[in-house]
């Protein structure tokens, strides 16, 4: 939570600053820094009384939505400086406040609808249901608040700011000091585009290459067209999971043991695992656990051992030689948050798995929150596994077996387990009825002195303060350590006699059922597998797991196998984001055709989405990163993130023409060239601006460490990269795209 507090802050000071930057010489320029802790604390009104205000998804939402917030106020802003420097070099023919209104209808319903689209692509997350839906709804609800707050504010609470505080004319006041502040932020001295000095520097690299593009334009739309093909062949080199692995700061060993483990054996491994999982520097604490409390919470056989190892802070892990280690400590600092010095919690735990190899124990590893929620929602503890369903609980452990052998070939499998689920072993004391009447005993009792003999009974409770301790009576463990011990028991008759077991009962061990499951009607048995996250992606391990299933078994008739865990959930979510995300699209389309009129402007801006997915594709692959929940959720903001920008390009485009068109400027193509170099080259200072906020509003989320910030990171890869290749075809190719269209208005 602190951290993310921490990128909020980082992320608030960042784009005011850019904001100050491009803005320089421009009256109202704080304005649009205002609307910002105006719209995130309306939109934490609500938050706070659905009780959601202190949950870190809230806060995510708020940070990812930092740059959004404030794009309709610069939008806003760049167009007023835009008509209120015309009508000073045009002498002032009408009223100062007339032009300001003007200039704030011209751009506030493309505003309007830009903010709406944003909110409206987030509606997809609103869909998912159980872990994914609890975890990322939040981070929906609080970004849809503030963009919705902020479409209001952008058509409210900014025009009114502009009206009330701007004026045309100096202060004349008697404080000099008052009359300067007053000059430089709400009048101002408005310069041509030509004569600022961003835009200067900006107009010389643009305008060449916007020229050297309209030269070529079949050519860059080739190229362009090549370039969305590269996006197949990078979504092939991504790999897929559920969800990223949000590090908890501590492990969860668990060991299997095959049925028949002893008490006693069960301590002693225990207590050496523990010994050797302490040795590693990087571990505070290690507690084991084998068996299960007295409670139906956990059914934990004695065979699984639960080992918790709580790790220390990652600076005082051993550090790995990095190619900028030889820097000094300063210039080591920042690189150490993208390509940490300490070695990974993923390699750590390989050194741990290599030194705890015990024969017959398989090794799973986890971490405690994400094991007991893989085991609430599916009933599997490992990241992966199998479920066999059938009528025979033999027939189910064979099977099993067989999957033990034929998994573990797959490549990345670390380790495989199938329960025997029907190994079970069992004391059987089958009690003679006619010798038990023979001694006057009858059935319960002589059930009863066995059972007590042999397990214990509680006969009463030692009350220390407030702890209760039973008190429990049974035969010293010589005396029932092995069959031919327990056939000596004596069990006493009503006559006094004193009549060994095996006298009265035959005493043997049976193998039996050692746990019964069902689900759907029908038996089931489990097989666990971990993977080595370093070797392979859970997707990808899947399907190469189910291509030598298939080739190598074939299932009895009515047995079925299903994979489960968290790759049930990847394929829920998946077939839920396929209906969905479609549908999604349809909503935008219809809402960017009603603020533009035009199919073929719904079309242009549509553009936008394919060309930015080369950006989130490559970036992912560029971070290693793999397809999760959390970069789908990325990649559905980016949609309207899109959709945002190609609207303010193809608005600048727009007002060039029209305004041209309305003076008679447009007869021939060399108009219609001036008119897209005005509407692209002299306003790409607000269009750099914008994007500027947007991108540099995530970059502190790709900056931050600690608890929940890999997750985060997925959520903003996607948005960065896609920003970075949409911006290139706003630049670009809709220049282009609009000179080929108008063209042909022209022409006719």
């Amino acid at each position: 939570m602190e951290t993310l507090r921490g990128t909020l802050i980082e992320e608030l000071i960042i784009v005011s600053l850019i904001i100050l930057l491009f803005l320089w010489h421009v009256p109202s320029a704080i304005i649009p820094i205002i609307t910002i802790p105006v719209a995130v604390l309306l939109a934490f009104i609500p938050l706070v009384l659905l009780g959601q205000s202190s949950n870190i998804m809230s806060l995510a939402g708020i940070a990812i939505s930092i740059g959004v917030l404030v794009d309709g106020a610069i939008v806003e802003v760049e167009n007023a400086y835009r008509r209120i420097h015309q009508w000073e070099a045009a002498g002032r023919k009408e009223s100062f406040f007339k032009v300001r209104l003007d200039a704030l209808k011209e751009v506030g319903p493309s505003v309007f609808f830009s903010l709406l689209v944003i909110a409206v692509s987030f509606l997809p997350i609103f869909t998912l249901v159980d872990q994914e839906g609890r975890l990322f709804r939040p981070l929906a609800l609080s970004k849809n608040l503030a963009l919705f707050i902020a479409a209001f504010l952008a058509i409210t609470l900014d025009p009114a700011m502009r009206m009330l505080f701007a004026r045309p004319d100096y202060f004349f006041g008697p404080s000099k000091w008052l009359n300067k502040v007053g000059n430089v932020l709400l009048v101002g001295k408005y310069y041509s585009e030509e004569k600022h000095p961003i835009s200067r520097r900006l107009f010389a690299i643009y305008e060449p290459v916007l020229n050297w593009v309209l030269l070529r334009k079949k050519l860059v739309l080739a190229t362009a067209f090549a370039a969305n093909l590269t996006i197949i062949p990078g979504f092939l080199m991504l790999g897929s999971e559920f969800m990223p692995t949000l590090h908890e700061g501590s492990l969860l060993y668990m060991p299997t043991a095959l049925p028949g483990l002893s008490v006693s054996e069960a301590q002693k491994i225990l207590t050496r695992q523990d010994e050797i999982l302490k040795s590693f520097p990087e571990v505070e604490t290690v507690f084991g656990k084998a068996g299960r409390a007295d409670t139906s919470t956990d059914t934990a056989p004695l065979s699984m051992i639960e080992t918790t190892i709580v790790l220390k802070t990652k600076e005082h892990w051993r550090k790995e030689e990095r190619w900028y280690s030889f820097l000094p400590h300063l210039l080591k600092s920042p690189l150490t948050r993208v390509w940490p010095e300490t070695i990974s919690e993923e390699k750590l735990i390989s050194e741990m798995n290599d030194k705890l190899s015990f024969l017959g124990m398989p090794n799973i590893w986890t971490m405690p929150i994400k094991n007991r929620i893989d085991m609430l929602s599916t009933g599997i503890r490992s990241p992966i596994g199998l479920k066999i369903f059938g009528s025979d609980l033999k027939t189910i452990e064979r099977i099993g077996r067989e999957l033990e052998t034929i998994i573990t070939s797959t490549p990345g499998t670390r380790t495989v387990i199938a329960e025997r689920i029907a190994s079970g072993y069992f004391l059987d004391v089958s009690f003679d009825r006619n010798r038990l009447q023979s001694y006057g005993l009858s059935l319960k009792d002589a059930q009863d002195q066995a059972m007590t003999a042999v397990g214990g009974e509680n006969v009463s409770t030692a009350l220390i303060g407030r702890e209760r301790y039973p008190i429990q009576v049974r035969m010293a463990p010589d005396f029932r350590q092995d069959i031919e011990s327990i056939k000596r028991l004596l069990i006493s008759a009503p006559t006094g006699a004193q009549i060994p077991l095996s006298e009265i009962a035959s005493v043997k061990i049976t193998e039996g059922a050692s746990m019964i499951r069902d689900e759907n009607a029908s038996l089931v048995g489990y097989v666990y597998i971990d993977i080595d996250p370093t070797l392979t992606d859970l997707g990808t391990y899947v399907e190469s797991a189910k291509k030598i299933v298939q080739e190598k078994m074939t299932l009895p008739t009515g047995y079925t196998l299903s994979w489960s865990g968290q790759y049930e959930n990847m394929e829920r979510v998946k077939e839920r984001l396929k209906v969905v995300i479609p549908l999604t699209l349809i909503l935008i389309i219809f809402l960017l055709h009603l603020n533009t009129k035009s199919w073929m402007k719904t079309g242009i801006i549509f553009l936008a989405v394919p060309f930015s997915l080369i950006g989130a594709v490559w970036f992912l692959v560029f971070l290693d990163y793999n397809l999760s929940i959390a970069a789908w959720v990325g990649m559905i903001a980016l949609l309207g993130l899109d959709a945002e920008t190609g609207v303010f390009m193809l608005m600048y485009l727009d007002l060039a023409f029209d305004e041209r068109k309305s003076k008679g400027q447009m007869q021939s193509p060399q108009d219609l060239h001036a008119a897209v170099i005005e509407g692209a080259v002299h306003r790409v200072r607000p269009k750099l601006m914008t994007v500027m906020a947007l991108f540099m509003g995530l970059v502190p989320i790709m900056w931050s460490i600690g608890a929940g910030a890999d997750v985060m990171k997925r959520i903003a890869a996607p948005m960065i990269g896609g920003l970075l290749t949409s911006f290139l075809l706003e630049l670009l190719i809709y220049p282009v795209i609009f000179y080929m269209w108008k063209e042909r208005e022209i022409i006719k």
